[in-house]
């Protein structure tokens, strides 16, 4: 399965942008869907944006039109990235990436689909300050 490394979280202020970048690498799926969820503390993890092999994406309602998620594919890794921008005191989490091999992503979307999920980075954190 392949290794996910995120990277690209800090601080910012409301309003402000910030991009997070994932790399899959090792073994890559031919057929996929990865993606970002989010968390904060006491709260369940939640699916933020994802993307397929096929390249269809989709966001979560909070963030439409605010992120964008894409990726660049090579023969041997595939580099996720979410561009987050008009980022809001609420964006703050740790945000994680996530693979799995399947094109459906919409059933990331369904409430506590992180728990039938096995490939995850380690995770960056994001923080708005208001």
């Amino acid at each position: 399965q392949p290794h996910l490394a995120e990277s690209g979280g800090g601080s910012v202020q409301a309003g402000g942008s910030m991009r997070l970048s994932c790399v899959a690498s090792g073994y890559i799926y031919s057929a996929y869907c990865m993606g970002w969820f989010r968390q904060v503390p006491g709260k369940e993890r939640e699916v933020v944006a994802t993307i397929n092999s096929d390249g269809r994406t989709k966001l979560m309602d909070d963030v439409q039109g605010r992120f964008t998620i894409s990726q660049d594919n090579t023969v041997n890794s595939v580099n996720l990235r979410l561009q987050m921008n008009s980022l809001k005191p609420e964006d703050t989490a740790m945000y994680i990436c996530a693979a799995d091999s399947t094109t459906y992503c919409e059933g990331w979307f369904r409430p506590e689909s992180y728990r039938f999920l096995s490939i995850w980075g380690q995770g960056t954190r994001v923080n708005v300050s208001s």
